[in-house]
Formats: C-alpha cells, sequence, structure tokens
C-alpha cells in the first residue's frame, strides 16, 4: 500500500532536462554556461584540507556572506546562502506562506514553482503572462485578492528570457501586500548596456526577496550554491529559523566564494554568451523561426509554419546527439527552447536544424 501523504500521490514532480547518454552529446537543454568556471574554484578545490572534510561547516556560511555582500554593496545580514537556489524557493515558501494557503506565479514560468506548491499543500494562483510574456497590470491587484502572501517570478523570465525592468519590479513590489520573489537565475546574461541592477530596490521595500544561483552565470551547476538577498527583517527566519542546519557543505562554500571573487572571468564568459545569443538568434530569425528577444542564456524560438513541428525537430536533434528543450503546454508546444553554447556547439545545432528544415521543404 502506499504511504505518501493522498497530496503527494495526486501529485507530479518536477521533470528536469534530459541528461545525455554520452559525452559526445551537446547539452543545449538546461541553460548551463557553457564555459568552464573560473580556475580559482579548482584552486580552491585543491587547497581544501582533509580536516575541513572532518569537521562540520560554518553554519551561517559567514565569509562567502561577506564576499556576496561586499560584491553587492549590501550587510551580511541581508544574505542567505543555500544549497541552489531551489532551496530559497522552498525555504520561502516554508517561511512565509501557511500550509494551504495560496501562492501567485505568471503563466508560464519555472515549473518547479507549482511542484514546490502542491508539496506544501498550497493552490496556485496562476496569472497568464501578456503575449510577450510580461507582467500583466492586474498582476498585483489578483495577488492580493486572493490572499496571496508569496508571488515568484523570475526575471530574465524563464522559458522566454523577457526582462522586466527596474520601474515595473519597483511598482509591483509598492503595490503587493505580500513577499515579492524575483527569481534573478539569469540576471549574469543581462546586457551591461541596460544598466539594469534591482539590488536598490531593498533599500526601498522590505517585502522584496532576490534569488541569485551560481549554476549560470559562474558555471557551477554541479556545486548547487544559491543565495537570497534582501531586508534583514525578511532574510533572519530563513537564516535563523527554517533554514536546514548545515545546509551548504565546506566545499560548496570554499568554491562558491572562489567563483564569487573571480569577476573578471564570470564576465568574460557573460560576453560571450550574449555575442553568441546575438548570433544565433540572428540565424533562427533567416531560417525562418521567430525569436523572442532574450536576456538570458537561452533563445525561445518557434518553430516555421508548415514545416516539422517543435517536438519533431527535437526528436530528431536529439538523433544527431543534440539536446534542446521543449514544452508541451499552451503557448510553448510550438516553440523550442535553446541553451546557448560555445560558437562550435551553436554552429552544429544551426547547420543541422538548417539540415532538417531544407530536407522537410523538398520531401
Amino acid at each position: 500500500m502506499p504511504y505518501e501523504r493522498a497530496s503527494i500521490q495526486r501529485m507530479h514532480g518536477y521533470v528536469p532536462g534530459k541528461q545525455p547518454g554520452t559525452t559526445e552529446t551537446i547539452k543545449l537543454n538546461t541553460n548551463e554556461n557553457p564555459y568552464p568556471p573560473s580556475p580559482s574554484v579548482l584552486d580552491a578545490l585543491r587547497a581544501v584540507p582533509a580536516e575541513l572534510l572532518r569537521r562540520y561547516p560554518e553554519p551561517l556560511a559567514e565569509e562567502f556572506r561577506a564576499v556576496a555582500a561586499a560584491l553587492h554593496q549590501l550587510r551580511s545580514e541581508q544574505i542567505v546562502a543555500v544549497n541552489g537556489g531551489d532551496e530559497l524557493l522552498r525555504l520561502a515558501l516554508t517561511t512565509f506562506v501557511e500550509p494551504g494557503s495560496p501562492i501567485g506565479m505568471l503563466e508560464p514560468s519555472y515549473s518547479l514553482y507549482p511542484v514546490l506548491a502542491a508539496i506544501h499543500g498550497s493552490p496556485v494562483v496562476a496569472v497568464p503572462a501578456r503575449a510577450d510574456f510580461g507582467m500583466p497590470s492586474d498582476f498585483a491587484a489578483r495577488m492580493n485578492e486572493a490572499g496571496v502572501n508569496l508571488s515568484l517570478i523570475v526575471n530574465p523570465h524563464a522559458p522566454s528570457g523577457r526582462l522586466t525592468p527596474f520601474a515595473e519590479i519597483a511598482e509591483l513590489a509598492r503595490a503587493l501586500e505580500g513577499v515579492l520573489l524575483v527569481d534573478e537565475a539569469y540576471v549574469d546574461f543581462v546586457d551591461p548596456a541596460l544598466g539594469h541592477n534591482l539590488l536598490p530596490l531593498l533599500r526601498e521595500h522590505d517585502n522584496l526577496l532576490f534569488l541569485r544561483t551560481l549554476s549560470k552565470g559562474y558555471s557551477l551547476a554541479g556545486l548547487r550554491f544559491g543565495y537570497g538577498l534582501g531586508a534583514p527583517s525578511l532574510i533572519e527566519p530563513l537564516l535563523h529559523k527554517t533554514r536546514d542546519s548545515y545546509n551548504v557543505d565546506v566545499l560548496a562554500q570554499r568554491l562558491a566564494q572562489a567563483g564569487l571573487r573571480d569577476q573578471p572571468h564570470a564576465r568574460q564568459t557573460w560576453n560571450h554568451v550574449r555575442s553568441e545569443r546575438t548570433r544565433v538568434g540572428e540565424h533562427l530569425a533567416a531560417m525562418g523561426f521567430q525569436v523572442l528577444p532574450s536576456q538570458s542564456n537561452f533563445l525561445l524560438a518557434q518553430v516555421p509554419a508548415g514545416g516539422p513541428s517543435a517536438r519533431e525537430l527535437l526528436t530528431r536533434l536529439e538523433q544527431r546527439g543534440l539536446l534542446v528543450r521543449h514544452f508541451n503546454q499552451p503557448r510553448l508546444d510550438d516553440k523550442l527552447r535553446i541553451s546557448l553554447g560555445t560558437p562550435a556547439q551553436n554552429t552544429l545545432l544551426l547547420r543541422e536544424l538548417a539540415a532538417l528544415l531544407s530536407a522537410a521543404s523538398s520531401a
């Protein structure tokens, strides 16, 4: 007989992007940074003494929080270190949402949000995004009317890559009666010419919580390390009450510090990704794809009309050793989300897509 809770029996778990079966497969489906992490990260790994592995790690990740605070011009009490950004999402639900009370989100969005809500026993108030995947003007009003105390948005948005600007986030934080968690997993890839920086809003809004991760911008997805930034009153219960004891291990703390400190290396990889984002987007558009403007390290591309479906292209690319992502849901089922790889990987993808479309048109 099953022993899990009835609500767990009914729910569907999070489905991650497919993992390659061979090292030859080109993986452009899970938005990883295609470039290696800073060499200082490996130096930090080699320098960890065995004695540190025998002992529990520093419980609050004090040194990492100091490094992050200096980088973002904040105070350490405004930062909590977590075991991947997903842990911060779970902590936010545990801390700010009574079991059974609703959470709010845009739709479509990160597919883990409703999974965590179901585990928590919370219904989801999902507001459809605009046609351009932007925030509808009545989002805050609908959240307040539904009694939502935690709203989750990804910015830049996933899976479209659209960036919600400073003024819209400021107005949203002002209008919402609950906590606004802004998931900035992809913010490192925003064009610096836009001058985008939401962190000054923390001086004005004590209901804002930002999620940052080292998985994307710092090429450390395998490390599982993230952090939250907010007002001290918002961070305090996360840090001292609901966070798991010793939630980030000693290796992760040491390597995360090294990665965050080497800003020149990280920024160089971000520039490479931005350059490829432009090039790949232009080539996809020339092939007939409708490519949404993106400030992330991926592109959402609607497949050309009259040719193979997005699902068919996904399958045929996989047969050729190329993994991209497809979401079988309204507004996304005619699109592919393509993570940006190295120039060589991207060129191979473009060549295979062109061949597939050409073969279909001549059939």
